[in-house]
Formats: C-alpha cells, sequence, structure tokens
C-alpha cells in the first residue's frame, strides 16, 4: 500500500530504520488492529499505534469515561466525563493522525459477538480488566487463527506476552495458547480488581508501550515477539523477568 508524500515526511524515523524501513511501514498502513479495551491498557496501546500508522483501528469498550479513570487512562480528558470511551479514544485518534480509520465498537465483548468483531481485523490486543473477557478472547482468536498480544496489570506489576498458538516454532511444534500459561480462571473473588486493589498511574503506560511494539513487531517482522514467553515488569524493583512456557500435550 503506497504512501503519500505526507505520510512519507510522517514516519521519517521509521522509514529510515533498520527493520521498517518504506516496505515496513507500508504494511502498518495495510494492517488493521483491533483493541479490546480503551482503558488503562489500552489508551497508550491505541495512541502508539495510531501514531505508527496502523491503517485501520477498531475499538471496542462499553464503558464511559468517569474521573476515576483520568489518573491512568491518558487518552481521554476532562471534557470527555460520561462520553462512551470508544468514542472518546476514537476522537483522540482522530486528532492524532487523520490516515488511520477507527471503528469504535461501544459494545461488551460476549460471547454472541466476540468471533465477529475479531473476524474483521488482522491483530488483536486485549487490554481488558477481568478474567472472562481475557480467556474469551484468547479462545476466539485461537479460533479464529489470529495473533493476539494480551497483557495485564495490578497495582505495580504488569505482565505480556504474544500469542500464535495457530502457527508453529523454528522446530515445527505448536506455539502454546492461553490456557497452556493460565489453564483456567481464578475462583472468583481471589484476584481483587483494580477498584479494590488500586493500580499505578504510570503503570498502564508501560505495559500498553510494550503491546503496542509486539504489534509493530508482528506486522512489520522485525525482532522477535513474545511467543511463549510472559513477561513480568516489577515496577518497584524496576526488574523485568522473562518466563517461558510451552504448549501442553
Amino acid at each position: 500500500m503506497a504512501l503519500s508524500p505526507e505520510e512519507t515526511a510522517r514516519y521519517a524515523r521509521h522509514i529510515v530504520l533498520a527493520g521498517v524501513g518504506g516496505p515496513g511501514q507500508q504494511k502498518l498502513k495495510a494492517a488493521s488492529v483491533l483493541l479490546v479495551g480503551a482503558g488503562g491498557l489500552g489508551s497508550p496501546a491505541i495512541l502508539y499505534l495510531a501514531a505508527a500508522g496502523i491503517g485501520r483501528l477498531g475499538i471496542v469498550d462499553d464503558d464511559a469515561v468517569s474521573l476515576s479513570n483520568l489518573q491512568r487512562q491518558v487518552i481521554h480528558a476532562e471534557a470527555d466525563l460520561g462520553r462512551p470511551k470508544a468514542a472518546s479514544a476514537a476522537a483522540a485518534v482522530g486528532r492524532l493522525n487523520r490516515h488511520v480509520v477507527v471503528e469504535p465498537h461501544a459494545v461488551r465483548l460476549d460471547a454472541d459477538n466476540a468471533a465477529e468483531l475479531l473476524a474483521g481485523y488482522d491483530v488483536i490486543v486485549d487490554g481488558s480488566d477481568n478474567f472472562a473477557t481475557r480467556y474469551l478472547v484468547a479462545d476466539t482468536a485461537e479460533a479464529l487463527g489470529k495473533p493476539l498480544v494480551t497483557a495485564a496489570i495490578q497495582g505495580f506489576d504488569g505482565s505480556i506476552t504474544t500469542l500464535l498458538p495457530h502457527l508453529a516454532d523454528a522446530d515445527g511444534q505448536p506455539n502454546p495458547r492461553y490456557r497452556d500459561l493460565f489453564p483456567a480462571p481464578p475462583p472468583d473473588g481471589t484476584v481483587p480488581s483494580c477498584a479494590l486493589a488500586g493500580v499505578i498511574g504510570a503503570l498502564p503506560g508501560v505495559l500498553g508501550s510494550l503491546a503496542a511494539m509486539e504489534v509493530i513487531k508482528l506486522i512489520t517482522g522485525a525482532g522477535e515477539p513474545l511467543t511463549g514467553r510472559l513477561l513480568m515488569v516489577d515496577t518497584l524493583g524496576m526488574r523485568f523477568e522473562t518466563v517461558r512456557y510451552r504448549r501442553r500435550r
């Protein structure tokens, strides 16, 4: 997909970058990404993917902007209070990069609409805040053969991995699934929500930016994605640790 002169100037730092270049930027323009959640994790991921020149961004979120969101959900502002998050995020993308097509979906992702929503995009990013949605997104992405970048945060800690269970690794073995890493959701009530446990405002900025980086790598082919690896981030100790996991038979 050809770049216009304006796009060539806009993405000049990508185009001169080994591993991206003109062909990589054209891949970004031709790609579509669905973001599940326009909250803490979704905010930086959406902004950086839009700035990077992803051609089409879908945003799924049925919530409205509230005052307590603004401590970490940087895509929204005080003027957006009460506005659907999907619409607020779409407007922010429009202000940032007019070359990006935005498709807001102000609905709750559930078993009835998940397959239809995910099927229309090349890559999925899950920034949801509950286990039921995370498992639904992972299972649906696997069934559809869609790459999935999934991240989670709480308190001062976060984690992220990239799932390609529909593909094989370098040794010809199937890549692991989400349920190989987390076989089943924890019992209700055992893991407190961010509303109860709290979350430091800058943390989703770290993990959301990493999610955007994973997407860019998947699309351009640069580097090695976090497939079969869970990156865990401890911001209090500023430690980044990686745990490898495999496909269970």
